[in-house]
């Protein structure tokens, strides 16, 4: 039915960019809330970035002012722009949607399968 396809993930050197796409494909009426989590070897996954359809954003605290979430509703696509990388960002990042598949049917949360992002010091 719904499929998250994430791509731009790789490996940076400390202090690098990178920019992570995720594509939303399908059968689809709506999409709310698009966003980023991260999850590091022997932790728990937690949130990164997340952007509302209307665009107001939230961003962890370790994450402000060198990632910038964004998304293109045309595409039902959401983007992270990551910069001044550091080591401890390191680990596998999913993308996530809240999504009506059809009108009256309930909000879903769907996730990526995940891309890697390791960032070398």
């Amino acid at each position: 039915q719904v499929q998250l396809v994430e791509s731009g993930g790789g490996l940076v050197q400390a202090g690098g960019s990178l920019r992570l796409s995720c594509t939303a494909s399908g059968t689809i009426f709506s999409i709310g809330a698009m966003g980023w989590y991260r999850q590091a070897p022997g932790k728990q996954r937690e949130l990164v970035a997340g952007i509302t359809s209307a665009g107001p954003t939230n961003y962890e605290d370790s994450v402000k002012g060198r990632f910038t979430i964004s998304r293109d509703n045309g595409k039902n696509t959401v983007y992270l722009q990551m910069s001044s990388l550091k080591p401890e960002d390191t680990g596998v990042y999913y993308c996530y949607a809240e999504i009506i598949y059809r009108y009256g049917s309930l909000l879903t949360h769907y996730w990526g399968q995940g891309t890697q992002v390791t960032v070398s010091s």
